[in-house]
């Protein structure tokens, strides 16, 4: 392929390089020069232009990406219509990206004008996504280049889509004391929506203790009732060869392919055969809906795939795939009592519910709101106190005159709660372990409560942020690990931390309470009315 610069009048039949746009004229990069082309060139006062152009051993950009392009399909793949040297592929159905990944590299390897890339090998896809393109980086390329191309994908299939296979999967889960039913309901649901993109249900459960002989006989009962693949979720995770989980397999008759994997969350996994359908020991961690390890192995069961023990430990390049938060780090190790718990006091809304006067300045029990609720966090353990304030800022600060708090002032009080939590945040010292977040408009959370809630923060444990709950139902204060700041100074809108409960599942511990105080806040005048009752009784 000839390359360069010409006069326009030496242009006709070549292709333009660039683009060019200038007033009354517009030639884009890839445009067959003409003479009304080259006239228009003219007439802008152009007089050389960068062109292409082909020879007798060249491929165009088009041809050549349609054609590897159609070499490096396999099944379920459909290859798109190339366009500007470049030819894409799209899955033909549901299923799991299986690459010939030595030959996509020596692919790439025979030219650098001409690419193959692809999404992740073992990609869970769906009809319709793009999962690989062909590109020629220049207008055409060299025969022979096009040639060694084909020859190496030749005999081979560098892409497809392996379709799901797996329909019936069987669901059993060991129980020790602790572990509550909801927990389990949770697992359920968390695997049915793992298990919905690949059309499998769960046709059989069972719920046994966490031995050998009442685990090996559920799983043999979910087998009988038709379940083409076994997820045994344990009470307590897999420490050895030799624990419940593979003893209950082997005792049926099973085989254990490989326990670990280099994969983090997901280590703990276990991969077995038992009548020559799968068995999966699932790592503590496949009770989350993050994925994880245990995602990578079952995607490529559900589709048929085997995977192998060198598959396992071929897994950790790109293993690491978040940082596990109920892993102590080192600042968090010191014992409980050399433990720094700040509070931040959350007293800078704007009452609006009130119907005109704010609420932290009404009297309840002969003392502001605002008041009553930082006089309770100052009698408790935590400390240094923060007060954030907004809507009335000096009327607030005069209600807690006196008191050892620290103000910090949110002057976007009025864009929602997230804006006051990032305040409060910033506000507190570097050396702080945790933070235990308080309303101001909570009259009934008292101190014995707040230090309940400090004694159950041990980041040693995995209990980093601590909840407190009335008849199961979740309520405030809450009480977060330091390593979470980032995530609640991130936060954004008129909304609170709730869903990070639930993000970061794993890392909470419930305190159970004995009334209904960690619900009670002051939003509209009956309310108010009804905690004066509570504080002032008749």
């Amino acid at each position: 392929m000839k390359f360069g610069p010409v006069p326009i009048a030496e242009a006709e039949g070549a292709i333009a390089v660039h683009s060019i746009r200038t007033p009354g004229l517009v030639l884009k990069k890839g445009t067959v020069v003409g003479q009304e082309e080259i006239g228009a060139l003219g007439a802008a006062g152009i007089e050389t232009i960068v062109v292409a152009r082909l020879e007798a051993d060249d491929v165009p950009e088009d041809v050549a990406a349609a054609e590897i392009a159609a070499a490096a399909a396999g099944d379920r793949v459909r290859v798109d219509r190339a366009f500007t040297g470049r030819c894409n592929l799209f899955a033909a159905g549901a299923g799991v990206l299986v690459l010939d990944t030595e030959g996509i590299n020596r692919l790439n390897a025979v030219d650098e004008s001409i690419t193959l890339a692809t999404l992740p090998a073992f990609k869970p896809v769906v009809e319709g996504e793009m999962i690989g393109t062909v590109k020629i980086i220049p207008f055409a390329v060299d025969r022979a280049a096009r040639d060694r191309v084909l020859s190496v994908a030749a005999g081979r299939t560098l892409i497809r889509v392996a379709p799901y296979r797996i329909a019936r999967v069987g669901v059993v889960s060991t129980v020790l004391p602790g572990l509550s039913d909801k927990v389990i309901d949770k697992t359920l649901r968390v695997t049915a929506e793992r298990l919905a993109p690949a059309g499998a249900t769960i046709v059989a459960e069972r719920r046994v203790p966490h031995e050998t002989a009442a685990l090996s006989a559920a799983v043999a009962e979910v087998l009988a009732a038709g379940a083409e693949l076994v997820l045994v979720f344990g009470a307590s995770a897999i420490a050895d060869r030799r624990d419940v989980i593979p003893a209950a397999i082997e005792a049926q008759g099973g085989r254990i392919e490989h326990f670990g994997m280099p994969v983090d969350p997901g280590n703990l996994l276990l991969v077995a055969d038992l009548e020559g359908r799968p068995v999966l020991g699932a790592p503590g961690c496949a009770r989350s809906p993050k994925e994880n390890g245990f995602d990578w192995v079952l995607r490529r069961l559900l589709a048929g795939l085997p995977v192998t023990r060198e598959d396992i430990s071929r897994m950790g390049v790109g293993g690491l795939l978040m940082e596990i938060v109920t892993r102590p780090q080192p600042r968090e190790e010191p014992a409980a009592e050399g433990r720094c718990v700040a509070a931040v006091v959350l007293a800078a809304g704007q009452s609006r519910r009130m119907g005109g006067p704010n609420k932290l300045l009404e009297s309840i029990g002969q003392k502001p709101l605002v008041r009553r609720a930082v006089e309770q966090v100052l009698a408790s353990q935590a400390g240094p106190v923060v007060v954030v304030t907004g809507h009335q800022r000096e009327r607030v600060e005069e209600a807690l005159a006196g008191l050892p708090v620290r103000f910090a002032h949110n002057p976007h009080f009025a864009e929602g709660l997230s804006t006051s939590l990032k305040t409060g945040i910033a506000a507190l010292p570097p050396d702080v372990d945790a933070a235990i977040i308080c309303l101001a408009d909570m009259p009934q959370v008292d101190a014995k409560l707040i230090d309940r809630l400090i004694a159950a923060f041990d980041p040693a444990a995995g209990a980093l942020i601590v909840v407190p709950t009335f008849e199961g139902k979740r309520g405030n204060p809450v009480l977060w690990a330091r390593r979470f700041f980032p995530d609640l100074g991130a936060l954004q809108g008129d909304v609170g931390a709730r869903h990070l409960i639930g993000t970061y599942a794993d890392a909470v511990v419930e305190v159970p309470v004995e009334n209904r105080a960690v619900f009670i806040d002051v939003d509209t005048p009956d309310a108010l009315a009804a905690a004066r009752a509570a504080v002032e009784p008749v």
